[in-house]
């Protein structure tokens, strides 16, 4: 999709898996990825994040956007595998309020 970022739509509206780095140079075409499937589907939108190496203060912006969208559209984004840092900026950012965020779980064994 943008420079060292993957999106996969796994289900239209519904679920999508991010994977390299969300940044300034591929925010304009991920805002528009996740505002359509927003716009596209009902319920949750589930946004699995485990794949991301990293993401600077833009990316984190189109995550704090998306999740006020959602909300406007009586909608509910769902950050999963997010990792401890990723998820205290999230806390920081208020992202919790709006949005549902489920930390990555290490495997045991």
């Amino acid at each position: 999709m943008g420079i060292g970022l993957e999106v996969d739509i796994v289900d239209h509206g519904a679920y999508l898996r991010l994977a390299g780095r969300l940044d300034a140079r591929n925010a304009s075409s991920v805002r528009t990825t996740l505002h359509e499937s927003v716009d596209a589907g009902v319920g949750e939108l589930i946004i699995e994040m485990g794949g991301l190496e990293i993401w600077d203060g833009t990316g984190l912006g189109v995550l704090v956007g998306a999740g006020r969208r959602a909300q406007r559209a009586g909608r509910r984004l769902v950050l999963t595998g997010v990792r401890a840092r990723e998820l205290r900026l999230l806390r920081v950012a208020r992202v919790t309020w709006t949005s549902s965020v489920r930390p990555a779980v290490a495997l045991v064994g």
